[in-house]
């Protein structure tokens, strides 16, 4: 959760009340909104602490008789609701919440619904008796702006969010990729390209790549390029370039056979520092590749998220380095050509494959925050 508008008078306000704060988690601001609301029932304390909040948050909390979910009211961050059918008290249904419906599938939880941007849901005793939820919603001040990157790269692939299966709008930012930039031609008789992806979370836009190539008469083959070590976690967020490079080098190994000789496509999420596009495509062409055309499913990351999100500095954002010179760029990865998602491409696809009612938050894109930041960016 990140609420960095309320964040410093809130810390000023409790220390003016002789409150002393025991972390530096956020949530704890809102137990201490909570305890200081004037109102009068415990709910109601709840919807107030909640109605002060500015910026992204998801919020699940558990009173005496009453289980009470909360989504910031631009809806930046998934939220949903499962049931757990007759396995309640005396057979009755019982009711859980969860931010992806992967976690549903594990309790065996049916997906009823998400929970939607600026509502609190309240699950007691009626609910398990009835089926149905109170809610109340809280006061919005920005319209909606559900993050885009949790399609491109955060969400996991096996779960649904925002009302719609991440693979299938993944595959449909791959199709939109191949249609703005399109696998290399080769002449007649020569061996066609392979289309690879970076594992994991690009897998399903690599299978849309390849399947929308084939369509528009671009002949190719789709193979598994790297093998990924499942044990080592996402090197863009470890604390320094030496540790991000070992994870790169311990994380993927490239796989011989598929690469020597071949036209190879690199299919990706995102370039975020762009250390680690480098490395592999250094390990592509250690394995014997002919040439590396690099395809990404998004537009460059250009400023930071203040949304939740541990993303860099404006300046160490790659595409910042080079003054979004896409030449510049490809150069410095050593691929014979690089070629982005455009940020409409990537709106207009998410939009057409999810069918949802509400806009993206496109910030770490194009830099426009759809909820103020308070403070200058440069302080974040």
């Amino acid at each position: 959760m990140e609420i960095f508008r309320m964040l410093e008078s809130c810390v000023l306000f409790f220390e003016n009340q002789g409150v002393l704060m025991q972390s530096t988690v956020d949530s704890e601001l809102f137990l201490h909104l909570v305890s200081h609301s004037k109102r009068s029932s415990q709910l109601d304390q709840i919807f107030d602490a909640m109605t002060q909040a500015e910026g992204a948050f998801s919020c699940i909390l558990l009173t005496d008789t009453s289980l009470v979910a909360v989504r910031d009211p631009n809806g930046f961050r998934p939220l949903c609701i499962g049931k757990l059918s007759k396995r309640g008290p005396g057979g009755t249904d019982g009711y859980c919440i969860a931010s992806e419906t992967c976690a549903l599938d594990l309790c065996k939880a049916e997906y009823v619904r998400d929970v939607e941007p600026g509502e609190m849901i309240v699950i007691d005793a009626n609910t398990v008796k009835m089926g149905t939820f109170s809610s109340l919603r809280l006061p919005q001040k920005f319209g909606t702006s559900q993050c885009i990157f949790e399609y491109v790269y955060f969400a996991r692939p096996d779960s649904r969010i925002f009302g719609e299966f991440v693979t299938k709008v993944r595959r449909e930012l791959g199709r939109q990729l191949a249609r703005e930039h399109p696998i290399p031609e080769v002449p007649a008789g020569d061996p066609v390209p392979v289309v690879i992806p970076i594992p994991e979370s690009a897998a399903h836009a690599t299978l849309g790549f390849y399947e929308e190539s084939v369509r528009m008469g671009r002949p190719c083959t789709v193979d598994l390029g790297f093998f990924r070590n499942p044990y080592v976690g996402r090197s863009f967020i470890s604390p320094s370039q030496e540790l991000r490079d070992l994870k790169v080098l311990c994380k993927f190994n490239p796989i011989e056979h598929v690469l020597k000789g071949k036209i190879v496509v690199v299919v990706d999420d995102s370039i975020v520092r762009g250390t680690t596009a480098r490395q592999l495509v250094g390990l592509i062409y250690a394995a014997g590749a002919k040439e590396v055309h690099l395809r990404i499913s998004s537009p460059p990351v250009t400023d930071p998220c203040f949304y939740g999100m541990d993303f860099p500095s404006k300046e160490e954002l790659f595409a910042n380095q080079y003054a979004g010179n896409v030449d510049a760029m490809a150069k410095w990865l050593r691929v014979t050509s690089l070629g982005y998602l455009a940020p409409e491409g990537l709106v207009e696809a998410a939009t057409r494959s999810s069918g949802t009612r509400h806009s993206f938050c496109r910030a770490c894109f194009t830099g426009v925050y759809p909820v103020p930041v308070s403070k200058g960016k440069e302080d974040w």
